[in-house]
């Protein structure tokens, strides 16, 4: 979950049935659901005197996206659509959700791949500097997350329709090659 999220957005006995916990990240944010190899999880700590330090919060996270896409390009090669690629540098894209489930928006830098959201980010600063915690979902399954929600069916159903266009389908096979990707580029 995110930083402010509370813990009554989701149903504890349907977490508790799946063997879930409920963990709290130290940035902002709606929840992301972590499972072994269906993502690339990278948090990076940036000094206030670095040079890839922004005051602009939002502009901030366009050197991670950068970096992200240029990898995820690189190894959609020929499979793929390179062109697809894209950083967010608009402006956010709130959905009733997104507060809720991080993939349902899009935020600065955030990354997509033929308009399905693949990378989210958030961000915490401090005096020294800032943490950006990122993630790459390879696998289009960010609905079961909202299986997780607490409250009815129908607003479960809508939560999942609210991240259908989130992830990239099938691709857990990327997970090692797309963090040797990533590590490899960063500066």
């Amino acid at each position: 979950m995110g930083s402010a999220q509370p813990a009554s957005d989701f149903d504890s006995e349907r977490l508790d049935a799946e063997g879930i916990d409920l963990v709290r990240r130290r940035s902002g944010g709606g929840a992301v659901l972590v499972a072994p190899g269906a993502q690339v999880w990278l948090d990076v700590f940036v000094p206030t005197d670095d040079a890839l330090t922004d005051s602009d919060v939002g502009k901030s996270f366009h050197w991670l996206g950068d970096l992200f896409a240029a990898a995820i390009a690189s190894l959609l090669g020929a499979s793929g659509d390179k062109a697809a690629v894209e950083v967010n540098r608009g402006p956010k894209q709130a959905t009733v959700w997104s507060r809720t489930l991080c993939y349902a928006g899009l935020g600065a830098g955030e990354v997509t791949v033929a308009g399905r959201k693949v990378v989210g980010m958030s961000q915490r600063r401090e005096r020294s500097g800032a943490w950006i915690h990122s993630m790459a979902l390879l696998n289009d399954r960010s609905g079961d997350l909202a299986d997780l929600l607490a409250g009815g069916a129908e607003r479960r159903a809508d939560a999942r329709a609210g991240l259908s266009r989130a992830g990239l389908a099938n691709a857990e096979y990327l997970a090692e090659p797309l963090t040797e990707e990533i590590l490899g580029r960063l500066p």
